[in-house]
């Protein structure tokens, strides 16, 4: 990697240092009103991230590791959380999809600063079957059709002029055929073992909550920040 320039450096480290954190008011949590299991409040918490304006509070980022461990990271969407678990698709030939054939665990973490709130979800990734896989890709958008009909996700491109050539058969497919077939999409479940709660405060007295699975059910135990 190509060194910067001092001047450069320190431009950019000073730049960091004028970024500011959680200066206003930030909403209160008793850990000890949460309820006794992490679904109801990560359902409460987006709910609330959306109405205190955040952009996208279902997008959150997925860690996944291939089969030698090496860890990769991106942002995706959820597409439900229910008694099974946090739900998300992609293409099973993709990184992500490799990774999880190779390893079927995961991690996600959703932020949202409009609150300073932070959910973090670890756990094993079951793969859904063909039917459910086709049902979740056809409750979304023609344009999330057409980009799973474009397929070859995380293959080398050689030129963007092939992108737009094959995004344009595709949407016109997609608009063609609301139905049509990707027949590597694949939703994913993730089964939780462990959801941590994390509230910021504009004091850093952070309140960490931390649901753990067992036999019996969830336990809960409070983390130092």
């Amino acid at each position: 990697m190509t060194p910067m320039s001092d001047e450069d450096q320190r431009a950019f480290r000073e730049l960091l240092r004028t970024l500011r954190v959680w200066e206003d008011r930030l909403p209160h949590f008793d850990p000890e009103a949460a309820p006794a299991e992490p679904l109801p409040l990560f359902q409460r918490w987006l709910r609330e991230a959306a109405d205190a304006g955040a952009r996208e509070p279902h997008t959150m980022t997925l860690a996944t590791a291939d089969g030698e461990g090496r860890p990769s990271v991106r942002v995706v969407m959820l597409h439900d959380a229910d008694e099974h678990g946090w739900h998300f698709a992609s293409h099973r030939t993709s990184r992500k999809g490799r990774d999880l054939a190779a390893r079927p665990y995961a991690a996600l973490a959703f932020y949202w600063p409009e609150v300073g709130r932070q959910v973090r979800v670890a756990g094993r990734v079951v793969t859904a079957g063909p039917e459910e896989s086709a049902a979740d890709l056809r409750r979304r958008s023609p344009g999330a059709l057409a980009a799973a009909l474009v397929g070859r996700q995380s293959e080398v491109l050689d030129a963007y002029e092939e992108l737009d050539r094959a995004s344009a058969a595709a949407w016109e497919r997609a608009q063609r055929e609301p139905d049509a077939p990707a027949p590597t999409w694949t939703l994913y479940v993730l089964d939780p073992e462990e959801v941590e709660f994390f509230q910021g405060d504009e004091r850093r007295r952070h309140v960490r909550l931390r649901y753990r699975a067992t036999d019996d059910g969830w336990s809960r135990e409070l983390l130092w920040p």
